[in-house]
């Protein structure tokens, strides 16, 4: 199929973006790295009037620190997010970026993109959310700073207002008694996942603290299981794991069950925790389930 007749917009300026998008209301969409949106056009599961290219806009694509902070601008390519400077103070997105799908989606596909879709089965939602990251997005107005736990409401549904954009995420530099974790489960590597876990806590004497479980692909969001969190810190895993019957919400597909997606979020709790605990922290992917 093709896709449906539209304009195109090439602006050079946030403003001149932000300008189009209140011009044209609902019926212009702002287009980053295209990969889910271009598919969805194509399909003719979407037919905007105007699409608003935001690809020649300077100042939204790059990777920073400052004060504490990982600042990484919502047009930063997937395949650019994986920096020396990620990689030694997120070493979580740096974990999850080979399982975004393949390397020709990567080289174009933006992390402002896939946060702003809300996908639940993709990767940087849930670290976002086991982060405590900070979506910052720009409307004709004014900017606003949305915390990650308030962000993602619903599926393909966010708190992005009309005529707003992402323009950047921020993430708090973990501090040297942090401790990460992620795995995911899925067919064949790139395919969505059936299960996904992000995990932050601090690792103490005492074991796990302030531990953020953040599944994926068991949901219409991502989830952050609050109370399979309390129990894994009060060192009951089995409690957790049960807990995960009342946190989780996981859909049936013709080849994947709810209760089939239940039980895999269950044992990837328990590894992607063990490890956490032990101090071998990792990340493990497992295709072909």
């Amino acid at each position: 199929m093709k896709a449906p007749d539209f304009a195109y917009a090439r602006p050079a300026s946030l403003d001149a973006a932000l300008a189009l998008l209140a011009e044209h209301g609902t019926d212009a969409v702002p287009l980053a790295g295209g990969q889910s949106l271009v598919t969805t056009l194509n399909m003719r599961l979407a037919a905007p009037g105007l699409l608003v290219d935001l690809n020649a806009i300077p100042g939204l694509a790059g990777v920073s620190e400052a004060d504490g902070v990982v600042r990484i601008g919502a047009m930063t390519r997937h395949r650019d997010v994986g920096t020396a400077l990620v990689r030694e103070r997120l070493p979580l997105l740096a974990a999850a970026l080979p399982h975004i799908a393949h390397p020709a989606i990567r080289n174009r596909g933006t992390i402002g993109g896939s946060v702003a879709l809300a996908d639940p089965a993709t990767e940087w939602p849930a670290c976002c959310l086991a982060a405590g990251a900070t979506i910052l997005v720009q409307g004709p107005k004014a900017e606003r700073r949305i915390a990650a736990d308030d962000f993602f409401l619903g599926l393909y549904t966010t708190a992005l207002g009309p005529g707003e954009i992402v323009t950047a995420i921020e993430f708090p530099v973990p501090g040297p008694d942090a401790v990460w974790g992620f795995e995911e489960l899925s067919r064949r590597h790139g395919d969505y996942a059936l299960v996904g876990l992000a995990a932050t806590a601090k690792r103490g004497d005492s074991g796990l603290t302030a531990l953020r479980l953040a599944f994926f692909g068991v949901a219409d969001r991502p989830v952050l299981a609050v109370k399979a969190a309390a129990a894994i810190e009060a060192g009951d895993v089995a409690g957790a794991q049960a807990a995960l019957g009342d946190e989780l919400d996981p859909p049936d597909d013709p080849v994947t069950k709810a209760a089939t997606r239940l039980h895999l979020a269950r044992v990837v709790l328990g590894r992607v925790t063990a490890r956490m605990r032990d101090g071998s922290v990792s990340e493990e992917s497992h295709h072909g389930i």
